[in-house]
């Protein structure tokens, strides 16, 4: 496969998973019969350990994204998904125990620095390796030299309490929990209870010296106005785009799960009451939030979620292809899939109701306004294959995706469905990882291969 950029960093050390990689393109050849698809696999796997991962001095992991020097909080766990399969069956069953432990430490220490980054600014989305004060603009009012970007975003919270949550289930391993953890899981919880009413209570402001609306807040930087409802307030969306409704729904659904997440590891591992009562409360108010005001009737689909709300009556009905989005409810909203109003939602998003669903010779997706109009993004594609009822669809988007790479053999933020040679972003290691995610989704399905644990066997 070529490489997917001349400009990519020195990764770490990875011979420890050449054995599991090999075990897991076997069996992806043996489910499928199909050696491009386990060849992608081994590429996808590798491509994200040798160019976007730094095993740190002090036990800690830095990801980066891609083609841009900094780390996403929501990208970063994103990109481990499929590696966590990896985990609890001696590394996909023919790597030995050794090569689990490694990398189980590589993922914990990204949970470590992933956390460090919360404690640091709780409202920033994306960091820097060091604090070099690289940002994605300069101009921005922001004085932390570690800081990329400070889009506030509900996932960029709650993606790393669900990948710590994960670690924990999978392994077994409680030294992730620092006291320095629980600390900012306390944070989380108090930020995601301070913004219910961000008019009156919350500090934040962003302003971006810039034409485009999706870059800047309304309204001085506070963002556009909002009524209490019991969800927790966002400025921007996972496409860090801002909101256009300041309660983003999917990033709601998330918080909900992340904080039932927190109440988990509160009680269990810190035996500390308190916040595993507050987190859990704090999730009630969620819940009944969206129920009372991110669920609207619509005349061809029947009850489902808006994309986004303000409490003030104005409703947005749309999904993005970013996730959390309303077709990953079932990952990230701790929704169950066979739910009415997720399957009349999944309806509706799936459709040309949704302005950013788009069809072409080649593909059938969600897209999303951050990228050109008509563009599909594989991780939405990824998304509705893991949300998929039948092996029937996966196994459509699959070959969808194996077949839409423009001839590079990587997946992209987005391409053209009607000449997948036009793409943005060459070098995008989330869209890799939710490929593999799929791809071992699928090998590991209900027809008689093995899944029991969501290992790779």
């Amino acid at each position: 496969m070529p490489s997917t950029s001349t400009q990519q960093p020195a990764g770490p050390e990875a011979e420890f998973l050449h054995g599991a990689l090999a075990v897991g393109a076997a069996r992806i050849l043996e489910v499928t019969g199909d050696p491009v698809l386990a060849g992608m696999f081994v590429h996808a796997m590798r491509n994200t350990l040798d160019t976007t991962l730094t095993r740190e001095a002090g036990g800690t992991t830095f990801v980066i994204t891609g083609d841009i020097p900094a780390m996403w909080l929501r990208d970063s766990s994103a990109q481990m998904l499929p590696f966590l399969r990896l985990l609890g069956a001696g590394v996909g069953g023919g790597a030995g125990p050794d090569s689990g432990d490694e990398l189980s430490d590589v993922v914990a220490g990204l949970v470590r620095r992933q956390f460090e980054c919360v404690a640091m600014d709780p409202y920033a989305n994306a960091f820097n390796q060091e604090p070099n004060g690289a940002s994605y603009d300069p101009a921005d009012a922001c004085d932390n030299p570690w800081i990329w970007e400070r889009k506030y975003e509900i996932d960029s919270l709650a993606f790393p309490v669900q990948l710590a949550h994960q670690l924990w289930r999978r392994t077994g391993r409680t030294d992730i929990f620092t006291d320095a953890v629980h600390e900012a899981m306390r944070s989380i919880v108090r930020q995601w209870r301070l913004e219910q009413d961000h008019e009156q209570n919350s500090d934040y402001r962003f302003v971006r010296h810039t034409e485009l609306p999706s870059e800047t807040l309304s309204r001085d930087g506070l963002g556009p106005a909002t009524a209490v409802t019991g969800m927790t307030w966002a400025g921007f969306r996972p496409s860090d785009d801002a909101c256009v409704y300041s309660y983003n729904v999917p990033g709601n659904h998330f918080a909900k799960l992340a904080l039932e997440h927190i109440g988990e590891i509160a009680a269990v591992v810190y035996q500390d009451a308190e916040l595993a009562a507050e987190a859990l409360a704090l999730g009630a108010d969620i819940a009944a939030g969206i129920a009372r005001h991110g669920v609207v009737n619509h005349p061809d689909f029947g009850d489902i979620y808006a994309y986004e709300v303000d409490g003030l009556g104005n409703t947005l009905l749309m999904d993005d292809a970013n996730m959390p989005s309303l077709l990953s409810l079932p990952l990230t909203g701790g929704v169950d899939a066979a739910d009415p109003v997720y399957q009349a939602t999944r309806a509706f998003v799936l459709s040309n109701a949704n302005p950013y669903f788009y069809t072409g010779s080649h593909a059938a997706g969600i897209g999303s306004p951050h990228t050109p109009e008509g563009y599909i993004w594989p991780i939405a594609l990824a998304v509705q294959g893991l949300t998929a009822a039948t092996r029937e669809e996966k196994w459509d988007i699959l070959q969808t995706l194996r077949d839409t790479t423009g001839g590079t053999g990587n997946m992209h933020e987005g391409f053209n469905p009607d000449n997948p040679e036009q793409f943005t972003r060459p070098w995008f290691s989330w869209a890799n990882s939710m490929f593999c995610e799929l791809l071992l989704d699928y090998c590991e399905g209900p027809d008689g291969h093995d899944n029991k644990n969501g290992n790779v066997s």
